[in-house]
């Protein structure tokens, strides 16, 4: 596994707060911070390369000279995934500076335009924030975090692996590799929803090549995550809008690879997050509308150097301070 792959596990974008938890992505909390941070710059009131703005639905719909920005219901035939998913070493990718979104952002967008790119009415993208001024304070003294878990250049399937896939197969739930020639692989059983319970991913025990695994939406409980425990090299855990509660978490102390953790929606509270204090690897843990309080995100930060504790605030604060919708040029 490459080491890019490894960096989109632990990609803090807002935009991973909420992918997953619903039948489409939400466009104010999972698609607008992505345009905010990766688009506007160079699309919108401020400059306009290309002729295209990309902070309102009217303008991003028509489009610039090269057409179609978004064309709802039709990702191959939008020009906004078309330049995103260009290689970072060609002159039309998008963005054109710093590093190209990741595989996570560009499944959102994809997925939005997919389920019809529902932008509500009213809504602007602003700009980027502006840089604070640069105020001198003393350097932060502490331990760097640890380096991310390497995962083994020889690694053998269990004997009981091949049939678990296809038990998982029959059930409609499939597992494929992450990529071409290598041994480990992914799961994405959100789109099944609640047809997915403790007793049906029972079998995934068995997959101990799983890096990657979406429970977002199903019925997974806190029983289902003594199955979860057992796969050691699991990295990345999004579980949104599921009945997993504290004692879940307890389960996961093993996960020692895992780097990150999405429980958006969940009942977990701070008591929950004491039980994730141990797992040095993890970079980002994702706790919006759930009932994880400041103090219990900032003792976890404290804990575990380097981890980003999403708890919601920022894309609350911008959902709340988006600008009024610009007004159409009244016709001569």
């Amino acid at each position: 596994m490459n080491r890019s792959r490894v960096r989109y596990l632990i990609a803090i974008t807002a935009a991973s707060v909420s992918w997953g938890a619903s039948a489409a992505p939400d466009f104010q909390k999972d698609v607008l911070p992505i345009l905010q941070k990766s688009c506007i710059e160079c699309h919108g009131p401020d400059k306009q390369k290309g002729k295209l703005r990309l902070d309102s639905k009217e303008a991003t719909f028509k489009g610039g000279k090269d057409g179609p920005t978004v064309k709802p219901n039709d990702p191959a035939g939008s020009e906004l995934i078309k330049r995103v998913s260009l290689p970072a070493n060609n002159d039309d990718r998008m963005p054109p500076e710093g590093d190209p979104l990741t595989e996570a952002q560009i499944a959102v967008l994809k997925e939005w335009i997919a389920s019809g790119a529902n932008w509500p009415d009213g809504v602007v993208i602003s700009g980027p924030a502006k840089p604070e001024p640069v105020v001198a304070r003393p350097a932060k003294v502490g331990p760097p975090p640890p380096p991310l878990p390497e995962l083994p250049k020889e690694f053998k399937p269990s004997a009981g692996e091949a049939g678990a896939l296809a038990t998982l197969a029959k059930a409609g739930l499939e597992v494929r590799p992450v990529a071409q020639n290598v041994p480990w692989r992914e799961a994405n059983f959100r789109l099944a929803g609640t047809n997915v319970t403790d007793a049906s991913i029972a079998p995934l025990k068995e997959v101990t090549s799983l890096i990657e695994l979406n429970l977002g939406n199903t019925r997974v409980t806190d029983a289902g995550l003594v199955t979860i425990a057992q796969l050691g090299y699991l990295q990345n855990l999004q579980a949104p809008l599921t009945a997993i509660t504290d004692a879940g978490l307890a389960q996961l102390k093993g996960l020692s690879n895992l780097v990150t953790l999405n429980l958006y929606g969940t009942p977990v509270t701070d008591a929950g997050l004491e039980h994730l204090k141990g797992l040095k690897h993890l970079r980002a843990v994702y706790v919006w509308q759930t009932k994880v309080t400041p103090e219990g995100a900032a003792k976890l930060t404290a804990a575990l150097p380097g981890i980003y504790v999403n708890t919601g605030a920022e894309l609350a604060a911008l959902s709340t301070n988006t600008p009024p919708a610009e007004k159409k040029e009244e016709k001569k």
